[in-house]
């Protein structure tokens, strides 16, 4: 079973920076689809950042331009740098993986995300 463990939330200004990390218990093995998932007060849960082991990446709106989504396959790690922060981005922030059989894409439903870390919590002040 693979675990997967965040780091690296707090609080910060708006404006401000963070960079969150996800280390995998496990190596995984073949195409895989990695992403950041966050869940803000009273709101659904939004996919907004996917990376496929080929290196496509995909942002949703609310985040493109402010927000990088990377990998080291050494260390098994996934990173988010956020950057330009606002108060809306206040959510906990979850990492996710699937193992794909397709090249280039990942989806951004939840339900098809195998796995998911405990969540990290960021916030942002104005």
């Amino acid at each position: 079973q693979v675990q997967l463990v965040e780091s690296g939330g707090g609080s910060v200004q708006a404006g401000g920076s963070l960079r969150l990390s996800c280390v995998a218990s496990t190596h995984l093995s073949g195409p895989v689809c990695m992403g950041w998932f966050r869940q803000a007060p009273g709101k659904e849960r939004e996919g907004f950042a996917q990376i496929h082991s080929d290196g496509t990446t995909n942002y949703a709106d609310s985040v493109k331009g402010r927000f990088t989504i990377s990998k080291d396959n050494a260390k098994d790690t996934l990173y988010l740098q956020m950057n330009s922060l606002k108060p809306e981005d206040t959510a906990m922030y979850y990492c996710v993986a699937y193992r794909t059989i397709s090249g280039g894409y990942c989806a951004r439903h939840e339900s098809i995300y195998d796995y998911w870390g405990q969540g990290t919590r960021v916030t942002v002040s104005s």
